[in-house]
């Protein structure tokens, strides 16, 4: 197979564009004046089209894919971020520290959350050290709504793997967070491991679902039998 380079990978997705269906992720991901993605553009290409791009173009080169990141349109920023997961899965020790790093310097391009739902728990999430939340930490302070989002997501690694520590300790951090999109994805995150292990998510929420935002709760208890349920959202626990 042929180097891919970034002049065939964008001429590639413009292949794809449907104005169509980029009229509609406009609306979907919210780009109007004041909303968290205002400004931001769409070809109106779907997520499987721009995964089979990415096996297509695994040879990209790592400068080459951030620049890529760089792109004003949210599709390409999307196709870099599968890039960059592909790799690190591919990558050494030392390459996927690369990686790691690149990421964490590229926040500002990681600007919506379905971009980092796709990257954040397999790029960030595993140089987190059990106890060692430094990078979570910095994450969960940032005035950044896409880095506070990144703090609680990249932890999903570890709920994958059974091992909750670091999920709760940033949902502590996020728990009083002002916005929506944060008390989705900490009650997101507290779920999974609730599927996993109820009895940690409720030591959690015990003392804390009285005032927690209502979202963030209705997300983290969505699968608790509804006897229960109900308790959490009553106040009667």
């Amino acid at each position: 197979m042929p180097t891919s380079t970034l002049v065939r990978v964008r001429k590639d997705v413009r292949a794809l564009a449907s104005p169509r269906d980029a009229e509609f992720l406009m609306r979907f991901f919210k780009t109007r004046p004041g909303q968290y993605g205002e400004g931001d553009k769409f070809l109106g290409i779907r997520v499987p089209q721009l995964r089979q791009l990415a096996r297509t173009h695994q040879s990209l080169a790592h400068e080459q894919v951030i620049q890529l990141l760089h792109s004003s349109w949210h599709e390409e920023r999307l196709l870099a971020l599968i890039l960059l997961v592909e790799a690190y899965k591919r990558a050494d020790a030392s390459r996927r520290s690369v990686i790691h790093a690149a990421y964490l310097d590229n926040t500002e391009y990681i600007n919506n959350w379905d971009l980092v739902d796709a990257s954040a728990e397999h790029i960030v999430g595993p140089h987190v050290g059990v106890g060692k939340f430094a990078v979570l930490d910095r994450l969960a302070v940032s005035a950044s709504l896409w880095e506070r989002r990144i703090a609680i997501v990249a932890p999903f690694y570890w709920i994958r793997r059974g091992e909750f520590r670091p999920t709760v300790h940033v949902a502590k951090l996020l728990v009083d967070d002002p916005h929506d999109l944060i008390h989705k994805a900490v009650g997101w995150m507290l779920r999974e491991v609730g599927k996993r292990d109820q009895d940690t998510e409720e030591a959690f929420l015990r003392s804390r679902h009285g005032t927690m935002p209502r979202t963030m709760l209705r997300y983290a208890i969505e699968r608790f039998p509804e006897k229960r349920r109900l308790e959490y959202l009553h106040g009667d626990v």
